[in-house]
């Protein structure tokens, strides 16, 4: 069973992180196309900043995927690394269930104002471009690392549990 999730698991980040990876070339196309513009042709694409933007919302939040299945968040750990193991044990725990509340509260206020974008038809100034789409990056990108945050802690624990040799400790 777990082998099967970890191996959905490993299908999504090798997903998200070619989303990411997408995301960031067309970035950097779309930036060295607008230097060229303007510096060669004297002229600029208007609405490139814009989607520039948008695609390193879009990068940032699928790539944040991996970061959040590592548990490579960014923590202010130096005080708690010198606690005692089952304190900082605690602390640690703590902190995953802290993020997973987050997330979930982030893509529960999110979904009405995505929502809203997509009913009202909501665009950007200079690429006329949908901003229901940008926007979604946010509690999509939360959801996803919800998920795997709340299936890392599940499989830490089940793992915890066993013993070499086919115990478990109480």
């Amino acid at each position: 069973m777990m082998d099967n999730v970890v191996k959905g698991v490993n299908g999504l980040l090798a997903m998200t992180r070619a989303i990411a990876v997408v995301l960031l070339s067309l970035s950097v196309v779309l930036n060295f196309a607008n230097i060229i513009g303007r510096y060669f042709f004297s002229v600029s694409i208007s609405w490139a900043e814009e989607i520039m933007l948008f695609l390193m919302v879009g990068c940032v939040f699928f790539a944040s995927c991996a970061v959040a299945w590592q548990g490579r968040q960014i923590r202010m750990d130096v005080v708690i690394a010198m606690l005692p193991p089952k304190i900082r044990e605690a602390l640690d725990a703590l902190a995953e269930l802290t993020f997973i509340a987050a997330a979930i509260a982030v893509t529960y206020f999110a979904w009405p104002v995505i929502q809203q974008l997509a009913e009202f038809d909501e665009r950007s100034q200079a690429a006329n471009f949908p901003l229901v789409i940008p926007q979604a990056m946010v509690p999509i990108g939360f959801t996803l690392m919800g998920m795997l945050v709340v299936i890392r802690l599940v499989m830490h624990f089940q793992s915890r549990g066993r013993r070499p040799g086919g115990g478990s400790h109480s």
